[in-house]
């Protein structure tokens, strides 16, 4: 009988499978042509995450069953595993093993929330629903979620306190088509942070932010939220999140009051 040939890699619909089912015995084999081994394997372990294979906060397969399932060598292995530790997709716990990332409180704070006091102190916000309504996305919100103009979004404006003061207002927009099911309910009674209920209800996990920052006046909203004079000065953040491949899944545009707090963001630091 004619032996099968291994599966190779790909973007198809069986690529997006649990990657138990889609690794070839031998990827060295199969790999891309320029491709590094360790990327190939670290684009598995991606769709093992990804296809909830992986689940968040559950621990990874050891590394002498990862690098046989794989058919690679122990060292190309851990450069893929390294890859992803530094990506913060997974988090290493010495003794323990390694683990998929879960967004939660303290991961929030450490990643990405960079508002802090004057003298560098950070405290965890109080946060307030002002607003929850459906509409169609503007060419701004279109351009920064990867969507056609006019498709239906979810409209979210959050009010973040600091020690019981009016610091940063969230205007925050979604596609509908990527939460199904999202209702002010479901969001506003959210046992944990925003990004939690994205991973935890939709499967949808934030990997990174990107964030362009710039000095505004503020509109008679913002003035009115934060509790200063329309046209004081205000830092706008604009945040697109993303997730796996980079795909945009929230755009969000922060007001912020810097009159006693600041932006703080260290790029170096890592898990």
């Amino acid at each position: 009988m004619k032996k099968a040939a291994p599966i190779s890699p790909s973007t198809s619909t069986a690529a997006r499978r649990p990657a138990r089912e889609i690794a070839p015995p031998s990827l060295s084999a199969a790999a891309r042509p320029g491709v590094p081994l360790y990327k190939e394997v670290r684009r598995l372990m991606v769709d093992a995450v990804s296809s909830g294979e992986w689940p968040p906060a559950s621990a990874i397969p050891s590394e002498k069953v990862l690098a046989s399932r794989f058919g690679v060598a122990m060292g190309t292995l851990r450069k893929a595993v390294d890859e992803l530790v530094a990506e913060h997709v997974l988090i290493r716990q010495q003794g323990r093993g390694t683990f998929v990332a879960r967004h939660d409180r303290a991961r929030l704070m450490f990643h990405f929330f960079h508002i802090v006091g004057a003298d560098g102190s950070k405290e965890t916000p109080t946060v307030e629903l002002h607003a929850f309504a459906r509409g169609r996305a503007d060419a701004d919100e279109a351009a920064h979620l990867g969507i056609a103009e006019g498709a239906p979004v979810f409209r979210i404006v959050n009010i973040l306190k600091l020690v019981g003061v009016p610091v940063i207002m969230d205007r925050i927009a979604i596609a509908q088509a990527r939460f199904p099911g999202m209702t002010l309910t479901a969001f506003r009674d959210r046992p944990n942070t925003i990004y939690h209920l994205y991973q935890n209800s939709f499967g949808i996990t934030v990997l990174r932010t990107a964030e362009r920052l710039r000095a505004v006046a503020a509109d008679a909203d913002g003035a009115r939220s934060l509790g200063v004079k329309t046209g004081s000065p205000l830092l706008e953040i604009r945040r697109t999140a993303l997730t796996f491949n980079d795909e945009p899944v929230e755009y969000r545009r922060s007001l912020v009051n810097t009159a006693k707090h600041e932006y703080f963001s260290d790029l170096a630091k890592t898990v």
